[in-house]
């Protein structure tokens, strides 16, 4: 068993500040609305003479809180792109640039009286957080020793978590979401930015990229010694140069490859299933508009609910990360998806009766916090690590960019379509939900398989004996665990 080091702690601490900033900027748009909408219409004013129409408004927020999403689409399909050519590490560093173009557009955009710069604020940090989905699992992933691996990727989900309660919080009308201080609630991003910029050079580059891609291996020893702390790193190597060998096999993968090879097309069909399982599961309907559904169900101080919302989510996180070694990630998802099904069914009963029996308020609330809180303990952590798990190095950053341009483009749908589909179907808007949960936990249960404990190379070998003994035939997890049931380190 690994022990955890300071280096490695210290890596994976700096690589989760683009985590935050993720979550951050994901939460901070919400609390603000009135102030920002008020600022859009004073600009407006002030260039037409008239006030804004109720629709025009309406459409330039909407495009403010989804155009964040657009950028995050564009991002994670091109990380790809960064990884393979400067590393790891090198990425991370990069992405900065972005963070730091969209803090000054965006707290700068009230003093130009130009809501079109805070629009295109919103889209350059989606750009930042896209290439962020994808670069943080995939360097903690490379860093991390097998036994840790799926702890270590917890915190990249504790990352976003912390970063969303942190714009709750900072969002309150006495801090910083009011009418002065908004553009800094939106512009201080530019603080983790600069910290992340210093320490970065510090940080080792991944050591999987330095032995398999650049095939340098010495550099790639001394960083496993610093890392685990050990002069003996025999073990990693190895496994490295297993994977660099069975690499040698297959040339460099391009995304379309991805679905034409028969080898790789039902992991990668494993790992978009698993990124639309956490956006579809109904979860960013509760954060994005968690406010007014604590309004509806006439719950009074709505916006501390929603912050309490926040602390379940973080404290949840927390849970997660000490079990995911232990339970594992095939079965914590499940554990989750079946409760957050729960949760929603409660939901809908409390919407629904609301009007007609009293305390219901309450059993919504009870049902948002349970919903969150099975949240955190599978779907939430799990598809962003077992994507970087599923497939091996080469494969691997094309894999990645397909998942998170999934994973995007599900929020920026339900983002999007949340707020039409609750006007159509009321208290019941959640049934949609609870059908697509059911659906996601019928497929989690068949297709998906148990990564605890595999290296990657094992991890791989399974889907590679699913795909050259039977071809037609889809393997069981079953057949898939039992291929690595022994390997526990």
């Amino acid at each position: 068993m690994h022990q955890m080091t300071l280096r490695l702690m210290m890596a994976v601490g700096i690589a989760v500040m683009g985590s935050l900033q993720f979550g951050y900027n994901t939460g901070v748009i919400n609390a603000p609305q009135q102030v920002i909408e008020a600022f859009y219409n004073e600009t407006w004013l002030g260039r037409h003479n008239e006030p804004i129409p109720a629709n025009s408004l309406t459409s330039l927020w909407s495009l403010s809180v989804a155009i964040f999403s657009v950028g995050g689409m564009i991002g994670s399909f091109s990380v790809g792109l960064f990884v393979n050519r400067f590393g790891r590490r090198n990425s991370m560093l990069m992405a900065n640039i972005f963070a730091l173009i969209a803090s000054a557009l965006m707290g700068f955009s009230k003093m130009a009286s130009s809501f079109e710069m805070l629009i295109i604020g919103r889209f350059v940090i989606g750009l930042y957080c896209g290439l962020t989905t994808g670069f943080v699992p995939m360097y903690v992933g490379e860093i991390a020793p097998t036994s840790l691996r799926g702890a270590l990727g917890t915190l990249h989900q504790l990352g976003v978590v912390v970063g969303i309660l942190i714009a709750q919080i900072f969002g309150l009308e006495p801090i910083m979401g009011n009418a002065s201080l908004w553009p800094l609630l939106l512009g201080c991003i530019f603080i983790p930015s600069l910290i992340q910029c210093a320490a970065l050079p510090f940080c080792p580059e991944s050591p999987r990229f330095l032995l398999i891609n650049r095939n340098e291996e010495d550099k790639a020893k001394s960083v496993l010694k610093k890392l685990r702390g050990t002069t003996d790193v025999s073990s990693d190597l190895q496994e490295m140069k297993e994977e660099s060998r069975q690499m040698m096999g297959e040339k460099k993968v391009t995304i379309l490859e991805l679905f034409r090879s028969p080898l790789y097309r039902q992991p990668i069909f494993i790992a978009i299933v698993l990124q639309l399982s956490q956006q579809l599961s109904g979860i960013n309907a509760v954060f994005y508009y968690s406010t007014m559904i604590f309004q509806k169900a006439q719950v009074p101080q709505p916006v501390y609910a929603t912050i309490g919302a926040g602390i379940v989510n973080t404290a949840f996180t927390v849970v997660s990360l000490f079990v995911v070694e232990r339970a594992g990630r095939r079965t914590l998802h499940l554990i989750g998806l079946a409760g957050m099904a729960g949760c929603a069914i409660l939901m809908t009963i409390a919407l629904a009766l609301l009007e007609r029996i009293n305390g219901m308020s309450y059993l919504s609330i009870v049902a948002i916090f349970g919903f969150v809180a099975f949240f955190e303990i599978g779907p939430g952590p799990i598809p962003w690590f077992i994507v970087a798990e599923l497939f091996s190095q080469g494969p691997r950053p094309a894999a990645i960019a397909v998942a998170g341009l999934s994973n995007w483009t599900a929020n920026f749908i339900v983002g999007m379509g949340f707020q039409y589909v609750e006007k159509l179907c009321g208290p019941y808007v959640f049934v949609i939900f609870t059908v697509l949960l059911v659906i996601f936990f019928i497929f989690t249960f068949f297709k998906v398989p148990e990564t605890k404990g595999r290296t990657f190379d094992e991890i791989a070998s399974g889907f590679r004996q699913g795909g050259e003994n039977r071809p037609n035939k889809q393997s069981s997890p079953e057949e898939f665990c039992s291929l690595g049931a022994d390997s526990q380190v």
